[in-house]
């Protein structure tokens, strides 16, 4: 939970992390002006205690959607974090290269990316492009993604915040290997997608390789408090929105837009986008057996929320921002038209925490008891929850109430879970005791 140091540290650096307090933090729901800042002490939540999740979906709204492959978990393990890395400067994010090397790279917020290989790290970062990152409170390098044919294209792609030139843009790019090296050549930047970014908080960062092979993105709304300018709304902005995208176009085109995009020809909306009405989605993540993805959406004042997407879904899905903030009308403050709205399986209010950080479904082999639960964590509280389906109906409960400013979570190519602490260490999550 929240100590005075922590408070302390908060005020030197100047920012709000997420909803609450920040950085040099990661980015989440800062809000300039303060009004997302939280009660500076919130109570504590026991463990084990269920968070609240929506039963019924208020009238005219998509409800929940059941997975196509439910997992039937017949209680709720006891978890405990085991340290597995240190030494890290304001890790944000943690991936894997699907390349069978075993390597887990370690995404530091101001423009480097480290490479552990058996547990040590490399004598040189295997990324630095700090000379080209703004950095920090929200901003910074926030996500990174390999693509399936890693080993032999050698390239990577990279999501950051920078100043072009004198205004603020989230930019997406592509970089190589060095030749015979393995360590990315930062000359062989290749700008995917770039725009404007009118504050400096909400710019999401999370970009990832879908089941389908296409490039997701997670954008923020633009900042500010409330999304002054309705982008999660709009359709002629990037902001706010997911997006999917071909990194491997057969023309001389960056990318190319997937013929099966929700918005394809649709006047109203970009064609980039798959789905909109997002505030600042600190981490997405799909499901590595089932395809199913879950979005975690970092609230305004009042509510932190959990988004479902079935794997067989279409796209098009508008998840509510700022019309709602979690199940909760926001703008309107009551009668808010909701037909058409996908509502989240999950959401918790600020007693439980001010700043959602999303995961990942544990899918490892060695946790059995883990196996079917999603994981996800509030940044400022260290609470940390599992989220999982029974009989059709969602459940969350919090599993862990740790010490910890959750950042990120990440996953190694074989299925295990870690949890990425702000302050420079990852833990693995594992179950206590045997399974």
């Amino acid at each position: 939970m929240k100590t005075d140091a922590f408070w302390k540290i908060c005020a030197l650096i100047g920012a709000v992390v997420f909803a609450a307090c920040g950085p040099g933090v990661p980015p989440g729901s800062q809000q300039p002006d303060g009004k997302d800042a939280a009660p500076s002490n919130p109570a504590p939540v026991p463990a084990h205690t269920t968070a609240a999740t929506p039963a019924v979906a208020p009238e005219g709204t998509s409800p929940p959607v059941s997975t196509p492959h439910p997992q039937q978990v017949p209680t709720w393990p006891d978890i405990v974090l085991v340290e597995t890395l240190s030494g890290l400067r304001n890790p944000v994010d943690l991936a894997h290269a699907r390349d069978d090397s075993g390597r887990i790279y370690v995404v530091e917020q101001r423009g480097l990316v480290q490479a552990f290989d058996g547990g040590a790290i490399g004598q040189s970062p295997f990324m630095d492009i700090r000379d080209r990152v703004n950095c920090c409170g929200e901003m910074g390098l926030l996500g990174i993604a390999f693509p399936t044919d890693f080993s032999s294209s050698r390239a990577l792609y990279v999501n950051y915040t920078t100043t072009v030139p004198g205004r603020l843009h989230t930019r997406v790019s592509r970089f190589r290997l060095l030749p015979d090296v393995h360590q990315v050549d930062p000359d062989t930047e290749e700008i995917l997608l770039q725009f404007h970014q009118p504050w400096r908080n909400h710019n999401g960062g999370q970009i990832a390789f879908g089941p389908d092979g296409y490039l997701w993105i997670g954008t923020g709304d633009g900042g500010s408090a409330a999304d002054p300018q309705d982008n999660g709304q709009r359709g002629q902005t990037l902001l706010g929105k997911l997006l999917r995208i071909d990194v491997s176009p057969a023309s001389d085109a960056p990318y190319s837009i997937p013929e099966d995009n929700p918005f394809v020809g649709n006047d109203q909306f970009l064609d980039e986008i798959w789905a909109y009405g997002l505030r600042n989605p600190w981490r997405f993540s799909f499901d590595r057996e089932t395809g199913d993805l879950y979005i975690a959406d970092v609230g305004q004042n009042a509510w932190e929320e959990v988004n479902f997407q079935p794997a067989d879904s279409s796209g098009g899905e508008n998840y509510g921002w700022r019309i709602m903030e979690g199940l909760h009308c926001f703008n309107p403050s009551s009668g808010c038209p909701t037909t058409g709205l996908t509502m989240p399986v999950a959401e918790y209010d600020r007693i439980s925490g001010l700043s959602i950080t999303g995961g990942y479904v544990y899918r490892g082999q060695d946790h059995p008891s883990l196996r079917g639960i999603y994981f996800y964590a509030d940044y400022v509280t260290g609470n940390i929850w599992g989220l999982k389906q029974v009989n059709g109906v969602w459940e969350s409960e919090l599993l862990l109430d740790s010490p910890y400013n959750v950042s990120s979570f990440g996953e190694d190519e074989a299925g295990n879970l870690y949890l990425v602490d702000y302050s420079g260490t990852i833990f693995q999550i594992q179950a206590a005791g045997q399974d």
